[in-house]
């Protein structure tokens, strides 16, 4: 193998792959990024057997060839070098990279004890413009679950109903849901939010769509010249739906600057009971308060100035009411509950694209 590249295409494509390349794995080529001439490319790619990761980089190729080498050693040092070419020349399973001032040689092991790269055999395929998918995993991803004894509530459901593609997510004590586009493909795939969250990290800047292709097992998005296939977590995900209240007996919309500024000042005096903070509102004089207590440093009162539809309060956990609001681009929202133990709904003012629900704490 004998290869150019510049060294901005290589630095960056060693930062997306190498992110899955694990220090310490069992496999010890698992720790090694994969590169392979590919027609006039480079292909990089990196797995842990969960996650595949590659990505095709222009290249002037001289030779063809393939080698694995360390991820974390190629990288750092392709990162440390000057923007410039540089020219990669593979001798056995010894790889050269040679620039204008800089001459090193890495020891590499043999492509073909390198995982086979995942395929996805007659795959179902669903375009998101790019902006879509990247708000609705940053929208459901946060009530994924990381209790590892409850696999299916660690990953996002991505499901078809009604001719619309939905994200949703719940840890049992929050649950998110978010409509994203309209489709007549049919799907029902729960993804791991690790995948998730590799995909909002290496989406390109210039990627306009996303193009999600999945079977039963597997799920592949493509991101320009970027693939991130992952296996699916198996199992049922739970009846979500049947959680989301038809409506509220105690509704108000107010800004989500207001509710947050109050619910964080709140939060300061509700460390000592586990971020507790009770919501109670006054149709009379038309106000919502939020009221926090610390038996040993003193208490908090705040509130603002709404019509809310009832009277009522209901007790939160400070921290989701504040990472609800923090995933909402809408500068006003609307907020219900029917009672201290009816679950909260929380969503943007003037769409049902997204409804985050709070389950209530005891009071």
């Amino acid at each position: 193998m004998k290869l150019i590249v510049t060294q901005e295409n290589l630095a960056r494509a060693l930062a997306v792959v190498g992110r899955v390349a694990q220090a310490k794995a069992q496999l010890p080529v698992l720790s090694n990024i994969l590169l392979k001439t590919d027609n006039n490319q480079l292909l990089l790619a990196a797995t842990n057997l969960e996650i595949a990761i590659t990505e095709r980089i222009g290249a002037k190729i001289q030779t063809e060839g393939s080698i694995t080498i360390p991820a974390r050693l190629m990288s750092e040092y392709i990162t440390n070098l000057p923007k410039d070419n540089i020219s990669l020349e593979l001798e056995k399973n010894k790889l050269h990279i040679i620039t204008e001032n800089f001459r090193s040689t890495i020891n590499g092991v043999s492509a073909e004890e390198f995982p086979e790269l995942p395929a996805i055999e007659s795959p179902t395929e669903i375009i998101i413009p790019a902006k879509d998918i990247k708000k609705a995993i940053t929208q459901t991803i946060l009530t994924t679950s990381r209790d590892e004894t409850r696999p299916i509530l660690t990953g996002v459901y991505a499901h078809t109903q009604d001719e619309s593609l939905y994200f949703a997510a719940t840890d049992g004590y929050r649950l998110s849901e978010k409509k994203i586009i309209s489709t007549k493909e049919m799907m029902k795939a729960i993804i791991p939010a690790q995948t998730l969250q590799d995909v909002t990290r290496v989406l390109p800047e210039d990627c306009d769509e996303v193009k999600m292709l999945f079977d039963s097992q597997q799920v592949r998005f493509l991101m320009n010249d970027i693939e991130i296939t992952s296996r699916l977590i198996e199992g049922a995900f739970p009846d979500y739906r049947q959680l989301i209240p038809s409506s509220s007996e105690v509704l108000f919309t107010c800004s989500k600057d207001e509710l947050m500024r109050i619910t964080k000042v709140a939060s300061l005096f509700a460390r000592e009971s586990g971020g507790s903070v009770t919501i109670k509102t006054d149709s009379t004089v038309g106000s919502v308060s939020i009221h926090s207590l610390a038996s040993q440093l003193g208490e908090n009162t705040s509130e603002i100035q709404t019509k809310p539809s009832g009277d009522g309060q209901i007790t939160l956990n400070s921290r989701y009411i504040i990472e609800a609001l923090g995933v909402i681009d809408d500068t006003e929202i609307s907020f219900g509950f029917s009672g201290k133990l009816a679950p909260c709904v929380v969503r943007p003012k003037n769409t049902a694209e997204y409804t985050h629900i709070i389950m209530p704490l005891k009071s």
